[in-house]
């Protein structure tokens, strides 16, 4: 039981946190729920999320990491982050906010840790479906060459919230450049054409875990991934057509490669050829963390010798032709029309 200046002083605090205006990032987040959860619950007795279930195990995590602190000690706490957090923002010794960061580098959409030889990039957009701006595909493709470099052995993608990804923002498109819509074309190719080049020369195995629904560039990528692992919230989409583009990703591809050039029934041409479809609650990736990590090594380098090696070239060149062709596109009234139409029925959503 808290005593009546205790109780004032916490409920004082939370009502501090409602009223920030900066958002204080997700670490500072992290310590603020379990502060929370302590001094309400006490030491966390809960189970342990699985290891695919990221965001519930990151909270899990930094609640049980507080031990046995009493309930006393954590509302005391609670409420000086909360002070500290409140005078950051209205004095001259104010700080930055708290992001992910690794191996150095800060990332603002982007959530990655290294655990268990597995290193993470989640996503990290929820209230915008984890839609894709011009920002976020440069921390992926920093993110990705990062994880080329550390000391893991498999890399997993996965979204933040409902969504995996919603595809890019709509915003990508609505900064035009003085060089007018040929130079943002041109632009946008490039990024793409690097983006997707940091897929085809990663020299790890690539794992997605597809937490829900999953549209444009993030489901055309999903051909140079080892292994896609699907919840039965997940699904697939490629809107083509509809914007009036061309494929990208590579899918132009490695999609009939993977489902074949015969007709795949329209309800899952991804979750039966290209995922694993998995329990929401599943825990772990089946087999590959808790192989020996000195088997595995020799034989992903054997694997990219004998068989990315063949492929980079093509994947290569397919991508550079993809990329040219959408330039085009992007280019083209029909394009334009078919972009704008897709902006008004969004408007009116």
């Amino acid at each position: 039981m808290m005593d009546g200046w205790s109780e004032d002083h916490f409920e004082e605090a939370k009502n501090k946190l409602s009223s920030l205006k900066e958002d204080p990032g997700n670490d500072v987040k992290l310590k603020i729920y379990a502060l929370f959860k302590q001094a309400t619950h006490g030491p966390c007795d809960t189970p342990k999320p699985g290891m695919l279930d990221f965001i519930n195990k990151a909270k899990w995590d930094s609640w049980k990491s507080l031990g046995s602190m009493t309930q006393e000690e954590a509302r005391q706490r609670y409420c000086d982050l909360i002070g500290s957090l409140v005078a950051a923002e209205g004095g001259a010794a104010a700080q930055a906010p708290a992001r992910s960061s690794a191996g150095g580098r800060t990332y603002d959409s982007l959530l990655v840790s290294t655990q268990d030889d597995i290193t993470t990039i989640v996503l990290n957009r929820p209230a915008k479906k984890n839609a894709i701006t011009t920002q976020m595909y440069e921390e992926i493709i920093e993110a990705l060459q990062h994880a080329a470099r550390d000391h893991s052995v498999v890399t997993v993608f996965t979204g933040a919230g409902d969504f995996y990804c919603s595809g890019n923002d709509l915003s990508n498109f609505t900064k035009i450049p003085e060089g007018g819509a040929e130079q943002m074309a041109k632009a946008g190719g490039e990024l793409l054409r690097r983006y997707v080049k940091a897929f085809i020369d990663f020299p790890k195995p690539l794992v997605a875990v597809v937490n829900g629904p999953a549209v444009g560039i993030s489901v055309t990528v999903m051909g140079m991934f080892d292994l896609v692992y699907a919840t039965e919230s997940a699904t697939f989409h490629t809107p083509f057509s509809q914007l009036g583009q061309s494929p990208e990703g590579c899918s132009s591809y490695t999609f009939p490669r993977i489902m074949g050039l015969g007709k795949v029934p329209a309800r899952e041409p991804c979750t039966r050829t290209c995922a694993l479809v998995i329990d929401s609650e599943a825990h772990g990736l089946p087999g590959m963390p808790q192989l020996p990590r000195g088997s595995l090594e020799p034989t992903e380098e054997l694997r990219q010798q004998l068989i990315r090696s063949v492929e980079k070239e093509r994947l290569h060149a397919v991508n550079d032709a993809e990329v040219d062709r959408l330039i085009e596109r992007w280019m083209s009234d029909e394009c334009f029309n078919a972009v704008m139409s897709f902006f008004q029925a969004k408007a009116k959503l």
